[in-house]
């Protein structure tokens, strides 16, 4: 049986083996299209890209014909490279780089030798393509912006790199993708697929016909339209807003988590990075390393939330039980909660409720709040129950939004302070700037509105999302999942009416707008940076958080402008403006716009850029005179090389 058994298999695999090898080369032609076959010609017919509306059907981007101009090395043959690069305006030195980088990548395949020609540069080139053995052109969509706003959202598209073309086989040189923004989150979405045509051939490199009469050619298939959650019209208006400032807004409906604005500043005009200055236009934002224009602060910039944070430190010592409604806490101006130590506080003073507390905007209530809500547990567990609430806001994680970017933000836990204070030398009183939004406490823009967001909704709200509707498709079921805060609903009730009279005679009483009951809390919080190893004070961030109506909020926004100063001062005025334009769609208080549209914060950025420059010096200085110390420290043979005459250098 043995003696039989092994000759068996052995016939049985070579005849597996020669069925497989038939199959391969005779019936299956899948590897031989894939392949750099000579015989074979492959043409791409790219399909438009989908189109992006706006959530009232507001088309935002479109498309326009673009042409980019195409090369298969081994065919160029007699080519006059003189009127070559003049008739498309490049240098020789530039053709000859190009031509190697494509030789590079496959002297039979084509690749991109200069793309994205409008029609009056692809009309000139049209008319002598014949004369050009080796070049072909294809014809793509480059996007077309309706608007002049908006770039950090939409993203931008770009060719892809080599990279990306060995993990992910369907795209080949040249082709586009989406980067940033919308274009990367919905980019297969957005770029439907392309479709292919297969021509055969003869030993003449002539056309002689479809391949196996067109059997594994295919049509493109168009990409599908979305339409985002943006309200087109704020955004055009908190942008304008924003000229002249740094910092993010972002605005969100409540009840379903759509953004409605999301706004970074400075920002750009998303037409700049379309067409052959693309590259040119990029490098410059990129390059800009003190305004970061290509930098979403909306998603990305941590700041300390200041006192908006207060209304989760409520919260949480509501929850805990460790304060009501009714409870006192006394203000001297401050709270000095350990000898030596004083918080200031600018409420005016005296006897301080919650109520009062939270439109006063008071230290001391709330930093007394914090104490008993840590000293109700042992250390260090006593900081995990307060982390756990905060988080339970969406806080201190990385929010499950549909774009590209973001920053988790920081909600600090006992093993936080176990590595601050390894031998557990801390308290409440150790870490109380937490309280009012200071600390170790870190929160993106989007952070805070969401946390608007669900106080507005008493205790729940939904991911934020900027996609609303998929043309043929639905939306990820993440996007309208409910997520409950560890806080009652009941608790909510005092902090809303709270923040209701911090509009009617608070610190944002003079930014009330007629017919229009808002929410809100004004935000200062304290700036450092590090100039010349020193930790230095600098103007404080603009902060303000607010929704509308008290009933029914159809809005919540946060704003953060960096070194704006008082919450009330910038940050606020542009909240009452904004929520105005939402929900009246036109603005009475032209006051706080003339006001806010005149006001320019570029001289105290301009002291920045120049600490920065004073900062990178000092560095370059160091550097130099570490190098000095390490020669001496380490000598080397001089080395002398001879320079070659006959080559440029």
């Amino acid at each position: 049986m043995r003696k039989v058994l092994l000759p068996a298999l052995i016939i049985i695999a070579a005849a597996l083996l020669v069925i497989r090898i038939f199959y391969l080369q005779i019936i299956d032609d899948t590897f031989k299209l894939q392949s750099e076959n000579n015989a074979i010609k492959i043409k791409y017919d790219y399909p438009e890209r989908g189109y992006i509306y706006d959530r009232y059907g507001k088309l935002l981007v479109a498309n326009q014909a673009s042409y980019d101009i195409m090369v298969i090395p081994r065919e160029i043959k007699n080519l006059d490279t003189l009127e070559f690069c003049q008739l498309l305006n490049i240098q020789k030195e530039d053709f000859i780089k190009i031509i190697e980088k494509a030789k590079v990548y496959s002297p039979r395949l084509p690749s991109v030798f200069l793309p994205q020609l409008n029609k009056v540069e692809f009309a000139a080139f049209q008319e002598k393509i014949r004369n050009f053995e080796g070049f072909y052109f294809q014809k793509r969509s480059l996007r077309d912006y309706e608007a002049d706003y908006g770039a950090n959202i939409f993203g931008f598209i770009t060719q892809v790199n080599d990279n990306l073309i060995k993990k992910n086989p369907y795209y080949k040189s040249g082709d586009l993708i989406g980067k940033q923004g919308v274009e990367e989150s919905y980019e297969e979405i957005l770029r439907g697929v392309k479709g292919v045509t297969y021509t055969q051939k003869d030993k003449y490199n002539r056309e002689i016909g479809s391949y196996k009469e067109g059997r594994y050619d295919t049509i493109a298939i168009p990409g599908k339209d979305i339409t985002l959650t943006i309200d087109a019209e704020i955004q055009k208006y908190g942008e304008q807003l924003m000229i002249n400032k740094r910092g993010g807004i972002v605005a969100i409906e409540p009840k379903t988590g759509e953004i409605l604005a999301l706004i970074t500043a400075p920002t750009y005009d998303p037409g700049i990075l379309v067409g052959r200055q693309r590259s040119k236009n990029y490098t410059k934002l990129y390059n800009d390393s003190i305004a970061n224009p290509l930098y979403d602060r909306g998603l990305l910039a941590q700041y300390p939330p200041g006192s908006p944070f207060k209304i989760l430190t409520g919260l949480v010592g509501l929850q805990e039980g460790v304060i009501d409604e009714k409870t006192t806490f006394m203000c001297n101006h401050g709270f000095a909660y350990a000898p030596g130590r004083f918080q200031r506080c600018h409420c005016g003073g005296g006897s301080r409720d919650l109520h009062v507390g939270i439109y006063k905007s008071c230290n001391a209530y709330f930093s007394n709040v914090f104490l008993r809500t840590i000293g109700k547990y042992k250390a260090p567990y006593a900081v995990d129950v307060w982390s756990n609430h905060i988080k339970s806001f969406g806080l201190g994680e990385f929010m499950g939004y549909d774009l590209p970017t973001g920053k988790r933000g920081k909600i600090p836990n006992s093993k936080t302070y176990k590595k601050m204070y390894p031998d557990w030398g801390w308290s409440g009183k150790t870490i109380i700037s937490n309280a009012i939004g200071q600390g170790e406490v870190l929160m993106t823009p989007i952070q805070l509105a969401n946390m608007m967001a669900a106080v507005a909704n008493e205790g729940y709200y939904y991911t934020p999302h900027i996609i609303k509707k998929i043309a043929g498709t639905t939306i990820d079921k993440k996007f309208t999942t409910k997520h409950v805060t560890t806080i009652d609903k009941s608790h909510f009730k005092p902090i809303i009416s709270g923040l209701f009279d911090v509009y009617n005679m608070g610190t944002a009483a003079g930014l009330r707008v007629e017919g229009i009951d808002i929410c809100g809390k004004t935000g200062t919080a304290e700036n450092f940076a590090k100039i010349n190893g020193v930790r230095t004070q600098l103007k404080d961030h603009s902060i303000f958080v607010a929704f509308a109506p008290k009933d029914n909020p159809k809005i919540a926004i946060a704003i953060m402008i960096e070194n704006g100063g008082f919450g009330s001062t910038i940050a606020g005025p542009i909240a009452s403006l904004m929520i105005e334009k939402y929900l009246k769609k036109k603005i009475t208080r032209t006051d706080l716009e003339t006001r806010i549209l005149n006001t320019s914060l570029q001289s105290q950025y301009a002291k920045l850029g120049g600490l920065n420059e004073d900062v990178k010096r000092e560095l370059r200085i160091k550097d130099s005179i570490a190098q000095l110390k390490l020669k001496k420290q380490n000598p080397t043979p001089t080395v002398t090389v001879k320079k070659d005459s006959t080559k440029k250098n």
